[in-house]
């Protein structure tokens, strides 16, 4: 008889081994890098672990209801963002939900109150000229107006119409050696006097500037020294800086000029109000070659503001050609101007992103953006009572998988070693996974994502039930145990895929149709499920492949739960030898 063919299974068969080490060694990796990102724990949502839940309703301008549309949404969220992360909020959840409400999350240890006073209150543009720039470095040098300075002019604004765009460089920031700490101060005391905010009285005539009335000594120095103190490194003094400053006034602003890096800035009185912006745009300017620019368009007030004050700023010297996108007191962009930008509309070219340029044009539409803001609702979430909801749904996972291991141990005895390995396995797997989730995508552990964790336990120990039954059906037909794990496993990895498949669809749609805390259980049944097939595949099988080499699992014994006597198992079949020929009788 010839001898049986090796291909997959067979290979499959004979070396369960190197599945098992593949798995143990996803696990040892990820379990590296978990402790090496010093996030050993996964991260909790609001209800677990304590803070203020916002609601807030989109109100539009009368006559303005369509402006309610996702677009707009999506911008709010974007400058809340800016806004709860300029308080040094870490973790915190902007999202919108329905059609017209945002839901802000801000975990404890946040003053809810200064939380509340920022995301509630409709977004402040403003353009203003800039005196004096620098990196701020946590030390408190003399300010310098000079662009060696580190003057940012990595934007720069031009007249779409007339003046082609080109693309700006960051010089990096240094000491001026040549100018002196008098020399630099006066500057920037001749800066505030002379006619570094000259359109103020274009854009707020109702409050003169300190250089229409020609400033005082003291409100120049204290200005300066200010701005000298100024330490834009501190989220805490970046969320003060410039907060109660009238248009009218020069005022003091921190930006961030790389990710991590900040610029801080001394601010001339408002030359264009946000409102008089028309429509910004994000383009991809491929005739030119200048990559990704951001164009505005302003209303026929802002145009003639915004063509006084760019030829003012051009006459200038870096850093005070430039002019200030300041957002909620934050310098957005600071591009500078080489000639008056007149006809109503401008771009801004640099080393943009498509992300950055988006993100820019969606700030610059929100000066204009007709909608407001009320608070529906605030519900606050103490840490007891979060603590509390943790230790409820962790009792309750508790119980549930202690029923369900008890389950295999009356029912499947020695195989139920297989199983409760297996979801040790799985629970591993997710917590790991969970815990390097929330620093990288900002996955949080709320309430439904644990009914979601305590839900897959049913799933993935149904995956295991399913090969069992299949392995002892093969052993009522009367095969020995090692041949019926083989021949189970084809019909029982189709049912679990199958299955599988139909939970992960599930969970899809429930993540993507729904908001807010119901995508954290949808997740977390979609991942579990994922890892349910992961673990099926690369650790129960072949452990079974191992387990049915033992004597124990291969001789049937009683406690092993392949007993095939008391399975009903058929006899053996066996092959009767046919007679050679017809059988002779002899006759009396």
């Amino acid at each position: 008889m010839a001898a049986p063919k090796k291909g997959r299974n067979a290979s499959a068969q004979s070396k369960p081994w190197r599945a098992l080490a593949l798995i143990l060694i996803a696990i040892v990796a990820l379990t590296g890098g978990m402790f090496a990102s010093g996030h050993t724990t996964p991260r909790l949502g609001i209800d677990l672990a304590g803070g203020t839940s916002i609601t807030l309703r989109a109100v539009p301008e009368a006559g303005q209801e369509s402006a309610i549309n996702k677009t707009n949404m999506d911008t709010a969220v974007s400058i809340m963002e800016r806004r709860v992360n300029g308080l040094g909020v870490s973790e915190a959840e902007v999202q919108t939900q329905g059609r017209d409400n945002i839901i802000v999350n801000i975990p404890k240890g946040t003053n809810s109150k200064q939380a509340r006073d920022q995301v509630g209150t409709t977004a402040k543009l403003y353009f203003r000229p800039v005196i004096a720039t620098e990196m701020s470095t946590g030390a408190a040098p003399t300010p310098s107006p000079s662009a060696s300075d580190g003057a940012s002019d990595k934007d720069k604004a031009t007249d779409n119409s007339t003046e082609k765009a080109t693309d700006g460089s960051s010089p990096s920031a240094s000491g001026s050696p040549s100018a002196s700490a008098t020399t630099q101060g006066r500057a920037v005391t001749d800066a505030l006097k002379a006619d570094a905010t000259p359109s103020a009285s274009a854009s707020d005539k109702s409050s003169p500037s300190p250089s229409a009335t020609g400033g005082t000594s003291d409100a120049d120095s204290k200005l300066q020294e200010q701005y000298a103190k100024l330490d834009c490194t501190k989220p805490s003094v970046r969320a003060e800086a410039g907060k109660d400053a009238k248009p009218g006034e020069s005022t003091v602003a921190c930006g961030e000029a790389e990710p991590g890096q900040w610029q801080k800035y001394l601010l001339g009185p408002v030359a264009v109000d946000g409102t008089e912006v028309d429509d910004a745009d994000a383009v991809l300017d491929t005739q030119r070659g200048a990559g990704w620019i951001v164009t505005m368009k302003f209303t026929d007030g802002g145009a003639k503001k915004f063509s006084e004050i760019t030829g003012q700023l051009a006459q200038k010297q870096t850093p005070q050609n430039q002019f200030a996108i300041v957002l909620d007191d934050a310098v957005v962009s600071s591009p500078y101007v080489n000639s008056a930008i007149t006809g109503g509309s401008a771009e801004i070219s640099g080393s943009f992103t498509q992300q950055s340029a988006e993100e820019l044009a969606n700030m610059l539409s929100y000066g204009a953006l007709p909608l407001t803001f009320k608070e529906d609702s605030v519900n606050t979430v103490t840490a007891a009572l979060g603590g509390e909801q943790l230790k409820a749904g962790l009792i309750a996972g508790a119980i549930g998988l202690a029923l369900v291991i008890i389950y295999l141990l009356v029912y499947y005895r020695g195989l139920s070693f297989i199983a409760v390995a297996s979801l040790l396995v799985s629970a591993a797997l997710t917590y790991v996974i969970m815990s390097l989730l929330g620093p990288a995508i900002g996955f949080a552990l709320n309430l439904p994502a644990v009914c979601g964790a305590i839900v897959a336990i049913g799933i993935t120990a149904d995956s295991f039930i399913v090969y069992f039954e299949r392995v002892r059906d093969e052993i009522r037909e009367g095969r020995s145990l090692r041949p019926a794990v083989e021949r189970a496993w084809p019909r029982a990895r189709r049912t679990i895929l199958v299955s599988d498949f139909v939970s992960f669809l599930a969970a899809a749609v429930l993540f993507i149709v729904t908001v807010g805390k119901v995508q954290g259980f949808a997740f977390t049944l979609g991942l579990t499920t994922v890892l349910d097939v992961v673990v099926v595949f690369l650790f129960t099988k072949p452990l079974l492949t191992l387990m049915a080499r033992r004597k124990f699992f291969a001789s049937g014994h009683k406690w092993s739960g392949l007993d095939p006597k008391a399975l009903g198992a058929k006899p053996p079949l066996r092959r009767t030898r046919r007679p050679a020929g017809p059988v002779e009788t002899k006759e009396a």
